[in-house]
This record gives C-alpha cells, structure tokens and sequence, in this order.
C-alpha cells in the first residue's frame, strides 16, 4: 500500500479497522514508531499493565509499565512451552540485571532476552513469580511471527561522479547504512538528499554526513557510511535517497525507500529545541545558531550538543573569500559551573595564546592584545544534554580596532568551532569545525533551517588509539618530536586532556606512556623546535610533576606549587629557562587526513599518513636519572605549552609482558609441583 493510501486511511478517523492495521499489522506507524506491537499484557494480578512491542530480533519494549512490586519473588519470563510455567527462563530488567523486580509506576523500558535468544525462540513472556509459582501477566508472541530487523534494499544507481556502492540497508527508523560507498567528489555543492516522489528531485531535504556535516561531500573510496536522519524525520517520511547535486538539480546516485519496512525503530532520542529568534541556521547536527538584528545590534543564540568541558565558537572569517580561522575575529562560549560565558577572541596564529617576544599571539583574548570584550551575554542554559547560550554584540563601532563588521547587507563568511576547554578554560583545539565555507546574510528575509537535535539512548562509547606505552626494559634512549593530535581518538580521547594541535611524539608515538626505572640513565633526543618566533613549533621539553605543563605560563606564585625535575635551569634570581630545545622534527599531515582522523581504526595505520619533515641544526639533548625521591608518576610537558606531553611512570622494575608470561608460568608450575608434594606427603 503506497503513503498516499496510508495518509487517506489515517483521515478516516471513524474507521478503526483501518487504524488498526496501519499501526500494528499490514502497515507501518509513521509516527512514533515504536517497534511491532504485539499487544497489551493479561492481567492476572498485582496491576501489571503494559504494551509489549518487539523493537528486534532480541529486544522487547514495555510501554507504560505498570507493577505494584509485592510480589515475593517476581521477574520477567520467558519459555517456549504450551503457557506459562515454572518451565523457563529470567530475563534481565532494563538495566541488564536478574534482580527481582521493583515497583514501575507507567514506565516505559526496554528487556532483552538473554545469551542472544532470539524472540522467536520463546511463545511467551510473563511476569513471574518463582516462589508462588503465580502468574501475573503474560502476553503471547503470535505464530509466524517475524522480528523487525536491518533490510537490505538495492545498491546505489550510477548516474556520475563515479558513484557506486554495495546493497544498502535501512538499519532502523532512521539510519541508513551504505557499504562501500565510491563517489569521486569533483563537484562542488553536492550533499546526501532525501525526500518525496517517483524520483529524486529538487524539493528534498539535506541530511548530514556520516560526521554530522552538511558541508558539500569530499571524496568516498570505499567506506562503509552510516547516516542518521535529523530531527523528527524517519525513513517512513521518504520515498527515496540521493547523492544529489544542488545547483546542478542532479542525482549522481539514489534508490527508492520500499513501503511496508518491518525494521527496528531508532534508539535516537529528539531532543526539541527551538530559539525565539527569527533566524537559524544548522551549522552541524550538534550546532546551531539563531540571530537577530535590531537597531545597530545583532543577538546570537548559540546552540549545541556539547559535554560539560566543550565550548563552542562562532565569529568573522579572517578571510573575505572562504571561511578562515586565522586572522578571524571569534565569540567563544561555554557554561562555566553555574554561570554562562562569553568571550571576545582574536585569532592571529594556530596555535593557544603565548607571548612571543613581548607580543601575545594565538587564539587570544581581545583584552590580551590591546582590544576590547565586546560581547555581551544575555541568557544561558543547560537542558537535556543541550547548551545555550545567547548574547550580543554591536554590529559595527565597537571602540575596537581589531573587531571586524557584523554586515547586515551583504553576506559575510563565517567561522564556528566545538572543542575542549583545558583547567584554566583556554580553548584547545576544536575537533568539530567547519568542512567548507559557511556563507550568511544576516540581513536577509527572516527564515528558521534548523531541525531538533537527536541523541543516542546508550551513550556510544568512543575506541580510542590509546593508551599508547613506551615499556621496554632495557631501553634508555627517547626521541622526543612533534606531531599533530589527531581527532578525537588520538590524545583528547586517550588523555582526556584538551589539545592545543601539536603534541610530542616519542620514537614515533603520539604523546605515550613512558615508564622508567629508579636510578637508571635516560637519554632524551629533543627536536621539538628552539625557535621562539615559531610559537607553534617551539616547544622545549622538560619533567614535571604539574598535568598540564606551560611552566611559562603561570606567574611566580603559581610556580612555588609545581616542582620540576628536569629541562629547566633557574638564574640567580629564580627566573627559569628552558635548556632542551632542539632542532624542529615534524610529523606533518595533510588536511584531508587530520578532518578524517577518527576514520581510522588505530594509530599505526593514521601515522602511516604522516610524513616527518626535519629541519637543519642540531637536537638538544636531555639526561635525567629517577632517583628513590621521584614520586610514581610524574610528566613530560612544554614549556610554552599546556597539554602537549603526558605521563612517565617511575618503577622500581620494568617488567615486560613477555617477562609477566614466563613468571606466570614459573608460578604456575610452582603451585603444581606444591600440591603434588602435599598430595604424596598426605596420602
């Protein structure tokens, strides 16, 4: 049955029958789709009331549960016998556990049959008191019953651009699965397009990336790209997909979306949000900004989906031609504890704010380098995982020379970023940022191109390319270079700590764990560049027991808290100088490879996109011995820097895995031979 017929069926509200089977049987729910249904529980005792629905193969949901919680000893049951009995099995509640069950008061949750039993294994769930051999209620799974689970439709069509891909599927409600995708990613204004008809057509809607971008798509060679449909959009809601070329108004690839799919619903929660402001654009699937202008001022409403430590950032391109960082003029924001912050920022190198020969450079404070905190906050809060924060600015005549003009006339290119904040709420390095020109009137006809933000229910946990460990026992010589931090599974994922760009890289690790032996020699090669103009690239080495490190930059009271252990040298008067810097030795990258860095799997294989560059001149050279007073562990940081290095563990003996087997062995053996001296000695 086509959408049409189901969009006429559900206007003829009087005919239940038709309701009936355009929710729970021939068709599928749009709206609140929940899974298949199954029916509700018979009632036998202790009020228990339900609505069961099979969400997949293994996976049952409970809608608006109810359990009065007296029973003796009660749990979810399931069997496969005539009716339930004491012949079964407990299934876990929803939160995995075989604890017997508690009061539910119109809860809705979700079971899971245990050791991957599949629902059509069992004839019936119950809940089940094992003591009084009572049933309270039970729901029986119907004959022929088929599970909702991923379908497979067709492969891609190849209408240009070398676009091609294996079968795709429709994992659930709202996620497309696209194995081996190829498209060469020659054209400009191309994006994954989705909408109504017999065919793709102009009047579709862009979804984002597999990143969450809606950005023009860069090239494919063989990914596997799973896509998330925003806000309330399901794939209930269209009748094809495309890889569809805007100006052009031409699909280089789609297929049809067939009618009738009996899939699991999507565990994506939407999360509603919409600004008072008369304009907002989506710059991200976790990001969005809202404006308006009125008199000579412009009101923004930053909006994200961001953790606790994240700030996100919106300014003036430093460019006239695309969306640039450097030289840009920035708003950063961030909810600080209580309170919602807003900053004027200055970006004149790619790199956090040094003083460089007496000049500040970096991403720096307007009230570092001479100019002014412009902005205003208004509003801020934090609801349901989603960070807002509203403030305003003067459009022009800010009294500072280096803010640049908010037109309300002409479009302007724009800049925006996600990143973590470090201890002292420096900005690191943004891992969310734009993957294209980011291009708005401000002044144009009021128009609102935002969709609700969604959330995974379980939170996905990110596999990280760390701990990385230097552990060798007879090694005592380190080469200490530097390299880029990768995405998030390189150094923020695995340290926890916010990047600035450039970390250490020690024989040709990213920023590892070391471990040392007490009162062993350790050798230190530095290339980590001694260039003091070089911000970026000038970071000389030295160990610590302080975190974050920048021993540069914390004032003189701060200093008396921090001890250093080694590569720092101390004039007369107390003032420190750095004494291991050498010659610059970089891991360099090229863009493509840092924006697709949480694409690999591992760091070897993203390394292997590297290329080391050495510069001319000499490395400087570091000898530390860990004598009994180090504490266990301690740090290896820049000077100039925080948040470049991370940890050294100082061990009496360094054992390697190797040497734990054997010793295990040898114990192992130890304990047989034991036993068996017992087991004559006593017989």
């Amino acid at each position: 049955m086509s959408r049409m017929v189901r969009l006429v069926v559900f206007q003829i509200r009087g005919s239940l029958l038709l309701l009936y089977l355009s929710c729970f049987g021939l068709l599928v729910c749009d709206e609140n789709y929940e899974g298949l249904y199954l029916g509700k529980f018979n009632t036998y005792a202790h009020q228990v009331t339900g609505e069961v629905y099979a969400v997949d193969e293994y996976t049952l949901l409970i809608k608006h549960f109810v359990y009065d919680g007296l029973g003796q000893d009660t749990f979810f049951w399931a069997g496969s016998t005539v009716r339930p009995s004491n012949v079964g099995l407990i299934v876990p509640n929803e939160e995995g556990k075989t604890n017997k069950l508690q009061r539910y008061v119109n809860e809705d949750i979700t079971i899971q049959l245990p050791d991957k039993k599949k629902i059509t294994s069992i004839k019936w769930l119950a809940v089940w008191d094992i003591r009084e051999h009572a049933n309270y209620a039970d729901i029986y799974i119907p004959e022929g019953f088929e599970p909702p689970s991923p379908q497979r439709i067709s492969e891609l069509s190849r209408d240009g651009h070398g676009v091609r891909s294996d079968a795709v599927y429709i994992m659930d409600s709202k996620t497309i699965k696209i194995p081996n995708l190829y498209y060469d990613g020659n054209s400009s204004d191309t994006y994954f397009w989705v909408g109504v008809g017999p065919q793709p057509n102009p009047n579709g809607d862009k979804i984002p990336d597999e990143k969450g971008y809606l950005n023009t798509l860069g090239h494919y060679t063989g990914e596997t790209v799973v896509l998330e449909l925003p806000g309330e959009l399901t794939v209930f809601n269209i009748d094809w997909f495309s890889i569809w070329n805007l100006e052009a108004k031409e699909s280089y690839g789609s297929l049809l979306i067939p009618d009738g799919l009996n899939i699991p619903p999507s565990l994506l929660k939407i999360i509603e949000h919409k600004s008072p402001l008369p304009n907002c654009e989506q710059l991200h699937k976790d990001l969005q900004m809202s404006w308006e202008i009125f008199g000579p001022q412009v009101t923004f409403e930053l909006s994200g989906q961001i953790d606790d430590d994240e700030y996100m950032a919106l300014g003036i391109s430093g460019s006239e031609n695309s969306s640039q960082m450097l030289g840009g003029d920035t708003a950063i924001s961030y909810i600080d504890g209580t309170f919602g912050i807003t900053k004027d920022y200055n970006i004149t190198a790619k790199h956090s704010c040094i003083n460089v020969v007496g000049l500040n450079k970096g991403v720096c404070p307007d009230t570092k380098v001479g100019g002014v905190d412009n902005y205003q906050i208004h509003t801020y809060v934090r609801e349901d995982g989603i960070t807002t924060i509203t403030y305003r600015r003067n459009l022009i005549n800010t009294g500072d020379e280096g803010d640049k003009i908010y037109s309300k006339d002409e479009d302007i290119f724009l800049i925006w970023a996600i990143g973590k904040y470090n201890k002292y709420k420096e900005p690191g390095f943004h891992h969310i940022f734009p993957r294209g020109n980011v291009k708005i009137n401000l002044g144009r006809p009021e128009a609102k191109n935002c969709f609700h933000f969604t959330r995974h229910l379980k939170k996905m946990k990110l596999n990280t390319w760390g701990p990385l460990r230097v552990k060798e026992r007879n090694l005592d010589t380190f080469v200490v270079r530097l390299g880029p931090s990768g995405g998030q599974k390189g150094y923020m994922g695995y340290t926890g700590m916010a990047s600035q760009g450039n970390v250490f890289y020690i024989n040709g690790l990213m920023a590892p764990e070391l471990y040392v032996k007490r009162n062993k020699k350790y050798i230190f090669k530095i290339e980590t560049g001694n260039d003091p103009q070089k911000a970026e690239v000038y970071h000389p080495f030295y160990i610590t027991d302080d975190v974050n490190g920048g021993y540069s930059k914390y004032s003189g009271e701060e200093r008396k808290h921090i001890k250093v252990y080694a590569g720092i040298e101390f004039d007369r008067r107390g003032r420190p100088h750095p004494k291991a810097a050498g010659r610059l030795c970089l891991w360099e990258y090229d863009t493509s490879s840092l924006r697709k860095a949480d694409n690999f799997p591992s760091f070897p294989k993203f390394r292997k996109t590297l290329k080391l560059e050495c510069e001319n001149g000499d490395l400087a050279i570091l000898e530390w011995t860990p004598n009994v007073t180090i504490p266990d562990v301690v740090y290896y940081q820049s000077y100039t820097d925080r948040n470049v290095g991370w940890k050294i563990r100082v061990v009496d003996e360094i054992t390697s895995a190797g040497t734990r087997l054997l010793l295990s062995v040898f114990f192992i053996q130890l304990d047989c031979i034991i036993l068996l001296y017992y087991y004559f000695w006593f017989s």
